[in-house]
């Protein structure tokens, strides 16, 4: 029997996100902001409220930004994306947490050496930020940019994985001096009392 389709609110230190899934099957993950448009919940969505079950992909979110889990056990619904788009998320989702990869990079591994650019379409129309890791990927030059859910985040996400200041051998990223003036472009970000890896209350 197919499992139904539910969808669960997820708050976390950056916002609430909304998570559409089938049983270990993620949909979509959307920011629910004000004044930002996801659309409406699917009507036949069934709402799934706190406590998750255990290893539902809202409570593996959950877990994610309490520090206590780094890898998402669920498998991802991109049916409705394009053979290009798709074959970057494959991609993408390789590249492990504490680590990020350029846009050109990502093209590469992908198979589509030289559209760095088209990658970066390919960030702005990802259907599940966080679980598909785009807030992994970066400038040449090590800059933070491209990012729908806000720069602010992006650099937070990454800091809390490990990945900030941006490590010279970290995935192909952004290598000697440049990194050395990431802090200087990007103010740092609220943490709303977060600190890396320690668990937020539920």
């Amino acid at each position: 029997m197919v499992p139904p389709q539910e969808v669960a609110e997820v708050p976390t230190p950056i916002g609430t996100f909304r998570v559409v899934y089938d049983g270990q099957s993620v949909r979509a993950v959307a920011l629910l902001e004000r004044g930002r448009s996801v659309g409406p919940a699917p009507s036949n969505a069934r709402l799934r409220k706190r406590p998750y079950p255990k290893g539902s992909p809202p409570q593996q979110l959950q877990e994610y930004f309490q520090g206590r889990r780094t890898q998402f056990e669920v498998s991802v619904d991109l049916a409705v994306t394009s053979s290009f788009d798709t074959s970057v998320y494959q991609a993408l989702q390789k590249v492990p947490p504490g680590e990020v990869v350029t846009y050109g990079e990502l093209a590469r591994r992908s198979g589509h050496s030289g559209a760095a650019r088209a990658v970066g379409g390919s960030m702005h129309r990802n259907p599940i930020p966080i679980i598909v890791p785009c807030h992994r990927v970066v400038g040449e030059n090590g800059s933070l940019t491209g990012f729908g859910l806000g720069l602010w985040r992006k650099r937070w996400l990454l800091d809390m994985e490990g990945a900030w200041p941006i490590r010279s051998k970290s995935a192909e990223g952004p290598r000697g001096r440049s990194q050395r003036t990431l802090d200087e472009a990007e103010p740092a970000p609220p943490r709303s009392g977060a600190t890396r890896r320690r668990p937020q209350p539920e």
